[in-house]
């Protein structure tokens, strides 16, 4: 039986570039039956990635971020930060009066890609974590100028096929890069440790990590589900004179809190450089 959509989203929406990111939310927004594909649109610059896309998801692609604009009212700009200004200059003429951009771009601050597209164009901030692949993403959104409320609520409709959203002021999107933007290289650098600390107290390395990644999981998920504090949840797990307070007393002498923590204001402060250095570029022309 097929489901029918569920608020759907009546409007086109177009993807510039078809990486890994847009394709993730091509496949949630599909999956979800938020959206037909005929109305997806997507441009890449390689033939056959374009073909690709269209093969699997029977959206319509294409090598022209123009014909992108000219079918969406609502334009995804989902490439590297390094090249959205010039793509921006590129695609302005050709975007819909009344259309809403969304910019995906790590570090790329609303009044760059403003200063880049016609005056008045509506604007949102998205910055979404890789997990999105997988359809578990966490996504900040930030309205840029002219924004508005039903923006952000298109914008959340949309990162919702892919994981979970939250709605902030763009002053806070730079600790959002250092926490949940960078945070699962963080993790993956935890399960990696603790996946070699099994191998060295005999497990195989494929069981050491299949451990490991559902334990980081499990104990997500529990968070999630019971909205218990994480402390609590800590304590469940260790009973005096146990393993598990062992352990933790050897991650709190290594600094493991301290560091973590430091982890992610060094992160933030770097967004927050490079945003600064963006800016800087507008300021001069």
């Amino acid at each position: 039986m097929v489901l029918p959509m569920a608020n759907p989203i009546e409007r086109r929406v177009g993807f510039i570039g078809t990486g890994n990111m847009a394709e993730a939310m091509i496949r949630g927004l599909l999956g979800a039956r938020v959206i037909e594909a005929e109305r997806i649109a997507g441009s890449d610059p390689r033939r056959e990635r374009a073909q690709e896309l269209h093969d699997k998801y029977g959206i319509y692609t294409t090598t022209h971020n123009e014909d992108v604009c000219r079918r969406a009212e609502i334009v995804v700009l989902s490439i590297k930060p390094q090249i959205l200004p010039s793509v921006c200059d590129e695609i302005a003429p050709h975007l819909k009066p009344a259309g809403l951009v969304i910019s995906i771009a790590a570090g790329i601050p609303a009044a760059v890609i403003e200063a880049h597209l016609p005056s008045g164009t509506r604007l949102v901030r998205v910055m979404p974590n890789t997990p999105a692949l997988v359809g578990a993403g966490a996504s900040a959104i930030a309205a840029g100028t002219h924004a508005t409320q039903e923006d952000l609520a298109v914008a959340q409709q949309l990162f919702d096929a892919v994981g979970v959203t939250v709605v902030l002021d763009e002053s806070q999107l730079d600790a959002v890069t250092g926490l949940s933007g960078s945070g699962p290289a963080y993790v993956f650098l935890i399960i990696e440790a603790l996946s070699d600390a099994g191998v060295k107290m005999g497990l195989s390395r494929y069981q050491a990590q299949a451990l490991a990644a559902q334990t980081v999981l499990g104990s997500a998920q529990l968070l999630l589900e019971t909205n218990e504090h994480p402390g609590r949840l800590k304590d469940m797990v260790t009973s005096p004179g146990g393993t598990a307070i062992v352990g933790l007393h050897t991650l709190e002498a290594g600094g493991l809190r301290t560091t973590l923590i430091n982890a992610v204001e060094a992160a933030t402060r770097r967004s927050r450089e490079l945003g600064e250095a963006a800016l800087l570029t507008v300021k001069r022309s």
